[in-house]
């Protein structure tokens, strides 16, 4: 018998220009957090730096973490999910909120097996890296190929592929990363914050990321665009507006989902009471503390 496809939330149909509203209420979240929001960012733009530093005179290693960097960055992001739902439920953001999401486990789930529920988040990150590692080799294959001489610097890069005078190799790197990251983004526009808000699959929260992009195709490659626009213009500047432009996208990913997923069919990931003096914290049921 074929298997029965999973239960999965309703989505919602919003205005092209919705995802215009969702900088505007991420610049409102982070300003709301404050500090800790733009210490986040700042770790994540210090990531960046050090990779960069790293493998700057090595064009495909340079590449390769820098994609992977980007690719993961949804996962990279939960923290911002997590306080941008503590501000909407009326919840303290702070540190506390955030350490207790992550470090708060149960004792029945810390030999837990990689397929179980408790692992999800995981196991996304790691197939966002997979996907990133794919399409640093396709990458490296096509330019090796094609590129009229030797591509191992971003110098030369720059110069014989991006500035050369026949832009054809360039035209096509392009329209093969934009093939490759389509499906990415399908996959992941809302499957985190859907993870880490209910108790859902990991085949449900990327099928349900799938239908949201196939009720929204506009707005969705408006979001795309703004994504990558923003998240270019804060690596300009030596990756240093990514302190600011991480928490605002970080956050208003989190408004995005909230606006195009109605999950309330799906248990939530319960909240955890601050543990009293001598009373260990309430556990998530599922064993993870949020």
């Amino acid at each position: 018998m074929p298997r029965s496809l999973p239960f999965l939330p309703q989505v919602r149909s919003i205005p092209a220009t919705q995802p215009l509203s969702w900088l505007a209420r991420g610049w409102q979240d982070m300003c709301r957090v404050g500090w800790l929001s733009l210490t986040h960012g700042a770790a994540l733009a210090l990531f960046g730096l050090l990779i960069a530093a790293v493998a700057r005179d090595r064009f495909w290693l340079l590449v390769g973490a820098l994609s992977g960097f980007l690719v993961v960055a949804p996962v990279l992001a939960t923290s911002f999910y997590v306080l941008s739902r503590a501000l909407e439920r009326g919840e303290p953001a702070d540190a506390g909120t955030v350490r207790r999401t992550w470090l708060f486990w149960q004792h029945s789930h810390r030999g837990a097996r990689w397929g179980n529920d408790y692992w999800c988040l995981v196991q996304f990150g790691a197939l966002l890296a997979l996907a990133g590692t794919g399409w640093v080799l396709t990458s490296a294959a096509l330019i090796t190929l094609l590129a009229p001489t030797p591509v191992l610097q971003p110098a030369d890069f720059l110069n014989h592929v991006v500035l050369a005078p026949d832009s054809r190799l360039f035209l096509l790197w392009l329209g093969l990363g934009s093939l490759l990251a389509a499906p990415i983004f399908a996959s992941s526009v809302v499957a985190i914050p859907l993870l880490l808000d209910r108790q859902a699959t990991l085949r449900q929260a990327v099928l349900t990321s799938w239908q949201v992009v196939l009720a929204n195709p506009f707005a969705m490659a408006l979001w795309a665009a703004l994504l990558l626009a923003l998240t270019l213009l804060g690596s300009a500047a030596l990756l240093l507006g990514l302190v600011v432009v991480m928490p605002v996208l970080g956050h208003a990913s989190w408004h995005a989902y909230r606006d195009l997923v109605d999950a309330t069919g799906l248990p939530l990931r319960g909240p955890i009471d601050p543990p009293a003096a001598g009373r260990p914290g309430r556990q998530a049921s599922n064993g993870m503390a949020l």
